[in-house]
């Protein structure tokens, strides 16, 4: 593949992440250009030290390009993926708009990088909960089946974009000085208070960022019989989710032994001292690239379950970083010698 790249959605909080990441990572590329909306389109930005025009996403704005990383809204990408393909650019798309269709790769390079072969000019990359909980699954599936997973995620308010960040931030300055704060990301107080909901009902009392969880894990791992029981929580945190994780294995797999497994596997950084305090937290997994597991210990209510806590930046793995994973294997080419995910 030729190495003329494109980023659509440049200029929203992912899109940022997205060029950070390809400054710092140093993306090999012959010409880069960035796309938005006509409210940035003519803007000027810097990359690694050069200006940059800001072009408008329009079908014309493909021509030439051989790889684009999309950051934009599910409609967004509805929009311009097509008029992308049409010219021949392979799309590495964020939006939850291509992940369940059936031709379209669902990726997590830690876990199934060989499915990029399969892709027909999109390559989509999962919701952020479901990232971190399947890069923490991998290793426990690659020896034992897992038959079920029960997880509780506590999910920042940056996965809520901007303005669940300025609710948050509001929220709490107002309730402090007992003031009404009109919440425009949440239907409820998000300060000093947690939402059992994130997403619409969708499936017998679920909610849709609940089944993605469910439809994701299954189609990354390529195992339809694993079951996942998810409760899909928002809490008072800036960025990084948590998630409380039980698996259920075919064969009794050992604290000790899944603590070796996690520290062997690329991805995870095992943070895991419960006598010392060490464990874990937004507070200290910000910024970083990582799945970072602790509290791994012994299911006492299940002969051959294993329950674990885990900490991710949605911002970077669960998204750009993610993104700008599966590109760098596009441009290499090395999932094509990648084996399966089991």
């Amino acid at each position: 593949m030729r190495k003329r790249i494109a980023i659509a959605g440049a200029t929203g909080a992912v899109g940022r992440l997205v060029r950070q990441m390809l400054e710092q990572r140093e993306f090999p590329y012959e010409t880069i250009t960035f796309l938005a909306s006509k409210r940035s389109a003519g803007k000027i930005i810097q990359f690694k030290g050069e200006d940059h025009t800001i072009k408008l996403l329009e079908p014309e704005a493909f021509n030439e390009i051989d790889l684009c990383i999309g950051s934009t809204p599910d409609e967004v990408a509805a929009e311009f993926v097509p008029w992308a393909v049409e010219r021949e650019t392979v799309v590495v798309d964020e939006s939850g708009f291509h992940r369940m269709l059936d031709h379209v790769p669902l990726v997590v390079p830690e876990v199934n990088p060989e499915a990029i072969a399969n892709h027909k000019g999109i390559i989509a990359s999962p919701n952020c909960s479901t990232t971190q909980m399947v890069v923490a699954m991998k290793p426990i599936y690659d020896v034992s089946k897992i038959k079920r997973v029960v997880v509780s995620t506590y999910q920042a308010t940056s996965g809520a974009g901007v303005a669940g960040q300025e609710d948050l931030v509001g929220g709490t300055r107002n309730a402090l000085e007992n003031k009404i704060w009109d919440y425009q990301a949440f239907a409820h107080p998000i300060a000093f208070n947690v939402i059992p909901q994130i997403g619409s009902s969708k499936h017998e009392g679920y909610t849709s960022e609940e089944m993605k969880m469910v439809w994701e894990t299954q189609k990354i791992f390529g195992d339809e019989s694993i079951q996942v029981c998810p409760t899909c929580v928002r809490v008072p945190v800036s960025n990084c989710h948590s998630e409380s994780i039980l698996v259920e294995t075919e064969r009794p797999i050992s604290a000790e032994e899944a603590r070796q497994l996690f520290e062997a596997s690329p991805g995870i950084t095992v943070v895991d001292d419960l006598a010392a305090g060490v464990y874990p937290m937004p507070h200290t997994s910000d910024d970083q690239d990582d799945v970072f597991i602790g509290r791994i210990r012994k299911d006492i209510s299940c002969e051959n379950g294993l329950t674990f806590w885990c900490v991710s930046d949605n911002l970077r793995k669960g998204a750009a970083t993610n993104a700008v994973q599966i590109a760098e294997l596009l441009v290499s080419g090395r999932y094509a010698s990648c084996g399966t995910s089991s």
